[in-house]
């Protein structure tokens, strides 16, 4: 399951996998996400908060993450991740071209400095 909460003030999302992540969680998360963006015409960005990286339930949920990341990617400025899942870093590497994001891996423990950093981007817009 992906817990999905919108930080309205602060324009982000803040998504919490709790075990393997299915297509319903990605359509779950387009349900909160996109009418925000839709009203406020941006989101400062998203912060992924797993201490572990949980995997997908199967290819029908990557395949939607991936949609999910293809849609999204331009809509918001930054991308946190709050995690200690060293894999997380060799994504970071594949998919920084691909992404127009600015992206930033922080320890699990850091969760809310993540937040403070994705939140400032509307400071340094």
């Amino acid at each position: 399951m992906l817990h999905v909460t919108l930080d309205r003030e602060n324009a982000l999302a803040v998504l919490e996998p709790d075990g393997a992540l299915s297509k319903e969680d990605f359509d779950n998360a387009v349900k909160v996400i996109d009418p925000f963006i839709e009203e406020k015409g941006k989101l400062n960005g998203i912060v992924i908060s797993a201490e572990s990286f949980p995997g997908w339930e199967d290819f029908a949920a990557l395949s939607r993450h991936i949609t999910f990341i293809k849609n999204h990617h331009k809509k918001i400025k930054r991308l946190a991740f709050a995690t200690d899942t060293a894999v997380i870093d060799y994504s970071k590497a594949i998919a920084a071209p691909f992404i127009d994001a600015e992206i930033k891996v922080f320890p699990f423990a850091r969760f809310e400095e993540a937040k403070a950093w994705v939140a400032a981007a509307e400071e340094n817009a």
